[in-house]
């Protein structure tokens, strides 16, 4: 999940093909539908991206009573109107009416906090939770940023690499040598320097064993002379989300694949390919393309059929985007790492979205 940036932002403007009443405002790669002649090319608005959380105020405001997602309207969504792809809103709400919006555009000022505006936090499903523990030396995830918003992440014909993103739940391991012992955390409880206790009803533990996941880890902190080994996989199926990829969560056929692995070895922690993993040992996401950077062609791929169980059973959540040689990224000021979700996805009806 990206991390939440409410900004004012330098529009550019593009006829809606299908409503005479409408246009586009793009926004990065981004575009949200507006009302004809609210705004021109050049002109500034503050932009509220998607799984922003609304209050009250401001939904009146913005004349969107009822019209915004979730079980109290208050949560932004990418919807379609008139046939066209819309994500965020861009408005110029009454609060930043004394302020240069050009010129915040250009500091980068974010307005989360003066308009009210939170990030969406996803339910936590009981098999998913557990009793926790303290794990200070547990490896993190990090949030992984929209391209659509930081197209600037990667150069055009910059050699990357795209595997498939999958609808799951994230399943975070280290592996500490020095203890020879194993944690386990989620996303959300991972940001919080927390591990699962073992249990085996919790369905991340029933994925780490059911795969010899510690093990591996194990194997490669061995191999590498690590002192501490990350597996980062998604834990996916029925009973988990709404796209299952031909896997059961509630069964012994639940899906894990791994999408990123870290070590710390002499002190310093470094991202490796999964590929590093022992060969073989644990299902790895699906790499779709290798090869020049280029953003029509990323998108296009995000837009495909899942490829997990081979028989493209539905619609692809979209891609990860990596540079094929690691490096640190200027425009987020950590990993030069991004995603691309597909349009599909974010507008299917009766989706779930969970920790």
């Amino acid at each position: 999940m990206s991390t939440l940036r409410v900004t004012a932002e330098v529009l550019t403007v593009h006829d809606h093909p299908g409503a005479d009443a409408l246009e586009l405002a793009q926004v990065g790669l981004y575009r949200a539908v507006v009302a004809k002649g609210a705004y021109r090319t050049g002109d500034a608005a503050v932009y509220i991206p998607e799984q922003s959380v609304l209050p009250a105020a401001l939904i009146e405001e913005l004349g969107l009573t009822g019209r915004l997602a979730g079980g109290n309207h208050d949560r932004v969504k990418a919807i379609r109107l008139r046939g066209e792809l819309s994500q965020g809103i861009v408005c110029r709400p009454k609060a930043l009416a004394d302020v240069d919006l050009v010129r915040a555009a250009a500091d980068g000022t974010g307005f989360a906090e003066l308009l009210g505006i939170t990030k969406w936090v996803p339910p936590v499903p009981p098999t998913m939770s557990g009793e926790v523990e303290s794990a200070p030396g547990l490896l993190p995830w990090v949030d992984i940023e929209n391209i659509q918003r930081y197209p600037e992440i990667f150069a055009p014909g910059e050699p990357v690499v795209l595997t498939e993103k999958l609808h799951g739940t994230a399943c975070l391991l280290t592996y500490s040598a020095e203890e020879d012992r194993v944690y386990v955390s989620s996303k959300g409880f991972g940001a919080k320097s927390l591990a699962l206790k073992e249990d085996p009803r919790n369905l991340y533990w029933r994925a780490v064993r059911g795969h010899g996941v510690a093990e591996a880890a194990a194997d490669l902190a061995a191999r590498l002379g690590a002192r501490r080994v990350g597996v980062f996989g998604e834990v996916y199926g029925a009973g988990v989300q709404d796209l299952t990829y031909g896997a059961d969560g509630r069964r012994d056929t639940l899906g894990y694949a791994v999408f990123d692995v870290s070590a710390e070895i002499d002190g310093r922690v470094r991202w490796l390919d999964p590929a590093e993993l022992p060969a073989g040992r644990l299902p790895l996401v699906p790499r779709l393309f290798t090869g020049p950077y280029d953003s029509e062609r990323v998108l296009e791929i995000a837009s495909g059929r899942e490829t997990v169980s081979g028989r493209e059973l539905h619609l692809r959540e979209g891609v990860v985007i990596r540079p094929a040689v690691e490096r640190h990224s200027p425009v987020t000021g950590g990993r030069a790492i991004a995603k691309a979700v597909s349009p599909a996805y974010l507008t299917r009806g009766g989706g779930t979205e969970y920790e």
